[in-house]
């Protein structure tokens, strides 16, 4: 029905024709499908911001661990001069020690090799302890087996002293494991 002036339609109330119903389910539809894409949406933009959070976590603990161990190469390489040093102690005998002329040679290598352990110890480079203790491969190379009444796999002669710098193995301790006597 319209109205004759305006040449309008008019409202009167009736229940829609059935061609006006099928735009509105298609409408429903459309709704629905848009509804589900904005719940894929947003859970993909929580996974999103997840990984973000998961790769900013590793990513510090990266820095971390490079600023915990950036000096590991040169602590490998300063370990060298550590045995050296102590090998020089360890080759003089007691009337060596005794002489006079050897005296402040000797305590000047003591100094040195105190001051050296120090800095090892304030940068976390600790010396594995060995003798006594079974082999752990983990921090022990087992480089031959010693006829021994210990018990078989205990370490009874160190050859070269194993570090570790904080958490992780810088060289491991060189030994000889005792093996039961035949």
């Amino acid at each position: 029905m319209t109205n004759i002036e305006n040449d309008t339609p008019v409202d009167d109330g009736q229940a829609p024709d059935t061609a006006t119903e099928a735009p509105a389910t298609e409408t429903q539809d459309e709704t629905a499908k848009l509804a589900e894409q904005i719940a894929t949406l947003q859970q993909d933009l929580l996974y999103a911001r997840a990984e973000t959070q998961n790769l900013g976590r590793r990513k510090e603990k990266e820095i971390a661990d490079a600023h915990a161990y950036a000096s590991t190469k040169f602590a490998r390489d300063i370990l060298s001069v550590a045995d050296n040093l102590g090998r020089a102690l360890a080759s003089l005998s007691d009337e060596q020690r005794e002489d006079a002329a050897i005296k402040p040679l000797l305590t000047g290598l003591e100094a040195t090799e105190r001051e050296l352990l120090s800095v090892f110890e304030r940068h976390g480079i600790t010396r594995i302890a060995a003798i006594g203790l079974p082999l752990d491969p983990n921090q022990h190379q087992a480089m031959l087996e010693i006829p021994s009444d210990k018990e078989a796999g205990t370490i009874v002669q160190e050859m070269q002293a194993g570090y570790m710098m904080k958490d992780r193995l810088l060289r491991p301790a060189m030994v000889g494991v005792a093996k039961r006597a035949e």
